[in-house]
């Protein structure tokens, strides 16, 4: 059973795989992220204050706990924020990536690192793994930008590389787009959502099952993780609408121009899953059995979101 230290603990990706650990026993966690530990569960696993950013702090968290694998699900996402805010980006994207890189380099620990569909430019998706990256925002560029750092270190290192994320945790510090739609359509608000991008969208389960699969298999190398569905983001949310029978009406399709964004989007990403299936075992849920997923957790929890 390997020692597993999640960084960026208390977000939607790092509370799965604190879910994951815990429920399979699949592994020993030592679960990190900057202020108290959100997760709901306090027994069972050990959990540490780490910024990413402090390489002393970094540095004696990991000597402390000695982990046989790092994942690292902390960084700065929001793409047209790190479109303004360059300098903290840059510190969360790049310059912690290099902290860790470092110590799993000196500690002999495989780093498993989370990238984006972003650091291409969607001309020509779905990518494979060995597509040259040319990324179109600032996020895109500095998550290129760490994958550059990994690739000329020394240490054990995956990347996952994945696509629009979702699902549901009880504290969540953010959103995302189906917990959005959802919310704003059952309010019937209007929404202005892009006919003109293509994505396939994974939900935070399959990719924190991918994380794992990689930890205990040691795979290294690139690998891309979404789901299996290519649709656009206009038939992303008419597929939210329908699934809980909800007005599509208040759906307008708009061009991404339109949306005066501070970064530009790539207009198709995707990826093709094939070395994923084949080295990891890797099996995603299709968009409508992940809607389910989160239909079943949703009615379990009690909440509305």
């Amino acid at each position: 059973m390997k020692k597993i230290l999640v960084t960026g603990s208390n977000g939607l990706l790092g509370q799965k795989l604190t879910s994951l650990i815990l429920s399979s026993g699949r592994g020993e966690l030592i679960a990190t992220s900057r202020g108290a530990n959100r997760y709901s569960q306090k027994e069972g696993y050990l959990y540490a204050e780490m910024d990413i950013t402090d390489a002393g702090q970094v540095r004696d968290t990991i000597r402390q706990f000695k982990p046989d694998a790092i994942i690292n699900t902390a960084a700065m996402t929001n793409v047209d924020i790190c479109q303004k805010e360059k300098d903290l980006c840059r510190l969360l994207n790049i310059e912690a990536v290099k902290i860790l890189a470092d110590v799993c380099s000196s500690e002999n620990i495989h780093l498993i690192h989370l990238s984006t569909d972003f650091v291409f430019d969607g001309k020509s998706g779905p990518y494979a793994e060995d597509a040259e990256p040319n990324p179109l925002s600032f996020y895109g560029h500095s998550k290129a930008d760490a994958e550059a750092v990994l690739l000329r270190s020394s240490c054990r290192w995956t990347i996952i590389r994945t696509i629009l994320v979702y699902g549901i945790t009880a504290d969540m510090s953010r959103s995302n787009i189906v917990l959005w739609a959802k919310s704003a359509l059952e309010k019937r608000e209007p929404l202005n959502i892009v006919n003109d991008q293509w994505r396939m969208p994974t939900l935070a389960e399959d990719l924190a099952e991918a994380c794992l699969l990689a930890a205990e298999r040691e795979c290294t190398g690139i690998y891309h993780i979404s789901g299996k569905d290519m649709m656009s983001i206009f038939e992303l949310v008419q597929r939210i609408a329908a699934f809980w029978q909800l007005d599509s009406s208040f759906i307008r399709p708009v061009s991404s121009d339109s949306l005066g964004q501070n970064a530009k989007r790539p207009k198709k990403t995707g990826f093709i899953l094939d070395k994923s299936i084949r080295d990891l075992g890797y099996h995603p849920h299709s968009f409508t059995e992940g809607l389910e997923v989160l239909y079943t957790q949703l009615s379990h929890s009690g909440n509305r979101f």
